[in-house]
């Protein structure tokens, strides 16, 4: 029994404390590795440098996921030789499992290539709205196998990069809001494109928002005559991921100026029309008009 205490106390002295060591050693370098990363993708906090400190945070991230795997590994594989396994078995053996392995995992090796050159090419970053196969979201993390999206109603998308086919990315370098104003035919277009001129420059005069209008605003013209409004299309540039403000404060000014000058955003409207037969009569239509303004049937 004494032999047996002493045996695991020696083991305790020389192996055990060898150990501890290694996973101080290893909270030490995962320590090291924030440290130096934070330090080297370091960012000025300045409104100009929004689309760098993305592509910062991106790489960082993956940076960070791979050494900290690396740091593991190495971590484990120097206490299996502390306990006395023979590492090099377990690599080869690793190896063998790991061609094995590399038959079904295709789709694997698909991801982490298309991951790369999402990541080389800058497509997606944190922080950007993109939509990706129809499903659309503000993307909260990027690795080498897939891309994490939160929807406006806060569901999680996870959409792995290989079947990643086509990106829309809405908030690179800049964003646009377009709008589709509708007004009745009666009204004078030249009248509304000025109004809508008048209300933007308000908004960029605005020190809410003047700092997220990058120009002002773009009036194409008339875009087209629907059933009972004339379209006239516009678009403004703003800042990455601030042209929802800017379009809904645009939307909520401009129909209150409408209001006040009297131009009228048309509703849709039906017209009844009741026939005529060959020789020109048409049935008797009665209406009932009551205080509320309501319809009878006659």
């Amino acid at each position: 029994m004494q032999e047996y205490i002493q045996a695991i106390g020696h083991w305790i002295i020389t192996t055990g404390l060898q150990i501890v060591l290694v996973l101080v050693l290893m909270a030490v370098a995962l320590k090291l590795i924030n440290v130096a990363l934070d330090r080297l993708f370091r960012v000025k906090k300045e409104k100009d440098n929004v689309e760098l400190k993305k592509r910062v945070d991106t790489l960082r991230g993956i940076i960070r996921s791979t050494l900290v795997i690396v740091v593991f590994i190495l971590t484990g594989m120097m206490i299996l030789e502390k306990l006395g396994i023979e590492i090099g078995p377990l690599l080869a053996a690793a190896g063998v499992v790991g061609l094995a392995l590399g038959f079904g995992a295709q789709e694997l090796v698909k991801d982490i290539i298309g991951g790369f050159f999402i990541l080389l090419e800058d497509q997606i970053r944190v922080n950007d709205v993109v939509v990706i196969g129809g499903t659309g979201g503000l993307v909260e993390k990027v690795n080498l196998r897939m891309v994490i999206l939160r929807d406006l109603a806060g569901n999680v998308h996870y959409i792995r990069n290989g079947s990643i086919n086509v990106v829309t990315n809405m908030t690179k370098e800049y964003s646009r809001y377009v709008f589709d104003i509708g007004v009745a035919y009666r009204e004078d277009t030249d009248e509304v494109v000025e109004v809508i001129k008048e209300v933007d420059q308000q908004l960029r005069d605005d020190p809410a928002f003047k700092d997220d209008i990058l120009e002002p605003i773009e009036v194409l013209g008339v875009d087209k005559f629907a059933d009972s409004a004339v379209i006239v299309k516009a678009r403004t540039k703003t800042k990455p991921i601030r042209q929802w403000a800017v379009g809904r404060e645009f939307n909520r000014r401009l129909k209150k100026r409408f209001d006040q000058l009297g131009i009228e955003i048309p509703f849709p409207h039906t017209t009844l029309y009741m026939g005529q037969d060959k020789k020109g009569n048409s049935p008797i239509l009665n209406i009932n008009v009551e205080k509320n303004s309501g319809f009878q049937r006659p």
